[in-house]
């Protein structure tokens, strides 16, 4: 049979079909196997962990079939109950997959100390800034009579007095004594006329 003619023939279209449907089912097939292997289409909302401890953090996960990993702690913070999960990654409501590993950050145990700066003769517009950058907050703010308006006299803590170094829990609140600027000095001069000399009696001669 000729080249053209089996081209044409009943048998060619046959074995081409075939071909077609072999290639139709492989193709099925593989797209199933991928589907498998990939868990494509099974996606997990991951759960808010914020608040957990770590043992509830491993507890909820496993139930998830997902997998955690402890990045690191970060400074205390008040809202937050101590070694709780503070930041998550990925965050709730995330869809993942099954197996996703989330990481988490712990909140400390407690506030960090840190060192009082040098604020004295600072302005307040220089101390707050300074305060919120080493973690302190600004108190409460008193202001007294001085030349130096909204200048940094004193800094208090609970009442007593701060001195450059001293140490306070991060999150303290720092009262500021103030300058007012409305303070006047009144300035006595004694002229002093260091070029006179103390009078002295004249001696009587006696007869």
């Amino acid at each position: 049979m000729s080249l053209k003619k089996y081209l044409t023939s009943r048998v060619f279209f046959g074995q081409v079909a075939l071909a077609l449907v072999i290639i139709a089912v492989l193709g099925y097939l593989f797209m199933h196997w991928l589907t498998f292997t990939t868990d494509h289409g099974h996606e997990i909302a991951v759960p808010d962990l914020r608040k957990l401890t770590e043992e509830q953090v491993e507890e909820k996960l496993d139930e998830l079939d997902l997998d955690y990993e402890l990045l690191d702690s970060v400074d205390f913070r008040g809202d937050y109950p101590k070694f709780s999960v503070v930041e998550q990654d990925p965050m709730p409501g995330t869809k993942v997959k099954v197996g996703r590993k989330v990481y988490i950050k712990i909140n400390s145990s407690g506030f960090s100390s840190v060192r009082i700066p040098d604020l004295i003769d600072k302005t307040y517009r220089e101390a707050v800034p300074t305060l919120k950058a080493l973690g302190l907050e600004e108190g409460t703010i008193t202001y007294v009579p001085n030349l130096g308006k909204d200048m940094v006299l004193e800094m208090r803590y609970k009442g007593r007095n701060l001195k450059v170094g001293d140490r306070v829990l991060k999150a303290s609140k720092i009262d500021l004594v103030l300058g007012d600027g409305k303070e006047s000095y009144q300035e006595e001069e004694e002229v002093v006329d260091s070029t006179a000399a103390p009078a002295q009696e004249t001696p009587t001669n006696e007869q």
